[in-house]
């Protein structure tokens, strides 16, 4: 682990180089110390993949302080457990009407859509990274037989719920916005309401795994195409 100033009232946490479930179990656990560790002097703490930037108010803690209560609330954290974290289900309709790049995958992958379908949701995905958007989980690591890079020409206008694949992540878009993730189907929960409490239902460190449902199930749940 490494911390390290991130400006006069920041400071970056690094607890591990690469992205795994066992590094964003860390992440996660951090989070819970620190904001008993920091108290009243945390503005915010804001996790990533392997890194969490803490910010603290400078005109009730200074550098040194928190870095000292960083370490000590740090020192356990190496024997975290990659299975901890809630575990979610996300109800998925998986269909070229829902998921206009399903077949295209499927074909450069040398699968069917139902092979496709069944890696896709038979993984489970820890949520790595929350960002981009509110409600943008960052999800991996998909199945190498179905990672597939980034659109050449992004889309300007992805519908809200659509499930995707870039690379080896997975996502589900909270919102209708711009995207040139590869698109599979469609999830009926929103990933983000700003009048519900929790605002989201996931959150970094959580566990996700996708749930294939039928075309009638997913307009029932509200689902729209």
């Amino acid at each position: 682990m490494e911390l390290h100033s991130a400006g006069e009232d920041a400071m970056m946490l690094y607890l591990g180089e690469e992205t795994s479930p066992e590094v964003s179990a860390r992440v996660q656990a951090a989070v819970s110390a620190l904001e008993e560790a920091l108290g009243d002097d945390l503005v915010d703490l804001v996790p990533s993949y392997a890194s969490l930037l803490i910010i603290y108010d400078p005109m009730t803690t200074d550098h040194l302080s928190v870095a000292h209560r960083v370490k000590q609330a740090l020192a356990f954290l190496r024997s975290v457990s990659a299975s901890e974290g809630r575990s979610v289900v996300l109800p998925v309709y998986y269909a070229p009407e829902a998921g206009e790049d399903l077949e295209n995958l499927a074909a450069r992958a040398g699968l069917s859509t139902d092979d496709v379908i069944a890696l896709h949701s038979g993984e489970e995905y820890r949520v790595y990274a929350i960002g981009f958007a509110p409600g943008f989980a960052y999800l991996g690591q998909v199945d190498e037989r179905i990672a597939a890079p980034r659109l050449a020409t992004p889309r300007q206008k992805v519908p809200r719920g659509a499930v995707a694949i870039a690379d080896r992540q997975t996502a589900v878009y909270p919102a209708v916005s711009p995207g040139g993730w590869n698109l599979i189907g469609r999830c009926p929960v929103r990933m983000f309401d700003p009048d519900a409490r929790p605002t989201m239902p996931v959150t970094v460190g959580d566990r996700v795994r996708f749930e294939p449902i039928s075309r009638d199930r997913f307009l029932a749940m509200g689902g729209e195409l």
